[in-house]
């Protein structure tokens, strides 16, 4: 009998010709949106002074606060993450191959093979769904120029193995961490490691600026080499010095961003209940689990990721199924992996034969909805939906 057959004859949530539990659905990556009438009243001053973009005063000073935030000497604001992880790449002279996760969103992967750079892919520690240290040393060939760590889920990549390797075969690290902002690693904050980090501000994730990004670093050079990239090479009026794009963030852009930081820490405890009450709730269910985050550092909590064991009678699908029909919709992440997708399963169809546990992950992972939109009473009824389905 399939699963959602089953949640059909034993529970009152979900029954034949009968609505879903939600009229409207219970989205991931659902926007978290900051006062509304201070983010108009930014809104009236950009339009009063008619500077909408080319770094006016609200991007200026949203660089300036996500750096005292972040604890890091420079932060170059940018029109999305994509863009910026692009930049940040040609910024420390990477070419030929890069490592980087397969268990990544695919933009990591794009940002280097659309530059004429070959992702080569590394495994994953099963337990933390971080790159593994010794995977990537055996990717190392003679082309190999850097590795990109990603923070998946926020939780820190092995940023100090991942510095080793990269010192000791002279190589650029550089860090996605589009998950990861707000979290520390060994007590800092994370935008301080490699070369640079790279945030994202995409609506979906829990601090936005509607669409954006940023390159953090200590580093002067580089800071100032990024700033120049992301204005076509600008170096005042009339005086190109370097080759460069468009990626600058606009001012409304960077209004939504002031505007969401200041409730930033209020989203983070919002997010850190609604984490402990899927922990809590799934902790008595046999075969699942909530991928807890170490309590002794900084945490966003902006993922809630449940893990099927590899020995449970439900699969993923057979969950996500369910949900879905409940108009609860929950997401495989970050399924199947990068080197199976276009282009790279046809560049390197053998990529995953290096990857098992990589897709061994990728086929028990789902994420659930949460965010300052999900109630209490919402984690419960979803809780309660799964828990039906796991009993046997």
């Amino acid at each position: 009998m399939s699963a959602h057959k089953r949640i059909l004859g034993k529970s009152d949530l979900a029954i034949n010709g009968a609505a879903p539990a939600y009229k409207q659905p219970l989205h991931v990556g659902r926007p978290n949106i900051g006062p509304e009438d201070v983010f108009f009243a930014r809104a009236r001053d950009i339009m009063s002074s008619r500077w909408l973009t080319n770094n006016g005063s609200m991007v200026r000073e949203l660089e300036s606060r996500l750096a005292e935030y972040l604890g890091v000497k420079h932060c170059v604001a940018m029109c999305n993450g994509t863009i910026a992880l692009e930049i940040a790449i040609r910024a420390t002279g990477m070419t030929g191959e890069v490592i980087v996760p397969s268990y990544t969103f695919v933009a990591t992967a794009h940002a280097l093979h659309w530059q004429g750079i070959t992702p080569v892919f590394a495994d994953i520690d099963p337990d933390t769904h971080n790159l593994d240290p010794s995977s990537v040393r055996n990717a190392i060939t003679s082309r190999t120029s850097g590795i990109i760590g990603v923070h998946l889920w926020g939780r820190p990549a092995p940023v100090d193995d991942l510095q080793a390797i990269a010192d000791e075969h002279n190589l650029s690290l550089i860090f996605d961490a589009a998950h990861a902002f707000g979290c520390s690693y060994k007590g800092t904050m994370i935008g301080s490691f490699g070369q640079a980090e790279v945030l994202s501000f995409h609506a979906t994730k829990f601090y936005n600026t509607f669409e954006g990004g940023a390159i953090v670093t200590n580093s002067d050079g580089l800071a100032e080499t990024a700033r120049l990239m992301r204005n076509f090479g600008f170096a005042g009026y009339d005086n190109v010095i370097h080759p460069g794009t468009n990626g600058k963030m606009v001012e409304i852009c960077a209004a939504m961003g002031l505007t969401n930081l200041e409730v930033v820490d209020s989203v983070v405890r919002k997010n850190r209940d609604n984490h402990q009450a899927y922990a809590e709730g799934f902790a008595s269910i046999p075969g699942l689990r909530i991928l807890p985050f170490d309590g002794s550092e900084r945490n966003n909590y902006q993922y809630v990721v449940l893990e099927i064991a590899r020995e449970s009678h439900l699969s993923r699908d057979d969950i996500i199924k369910c949900l879905h029909a409940e108009n609860i919709l929950a997401r495989k992440y970050f399924w199947p992996g990068c080197h199976l997708m276009e282009p790279y399963r046809t560049l390197n169809p053998t990529a995953g034969q290096a990857l098992r546990n990589t897709e061994d992950v990728a086929s028990r992972v789902i994420v659930l909805p949460t965010g300052t939109m999900i109630s209490i009473e919402d984690i419960n009824t979803i809780v309660s939906i799964i828990r039906t389905i796991a009993e046997p």
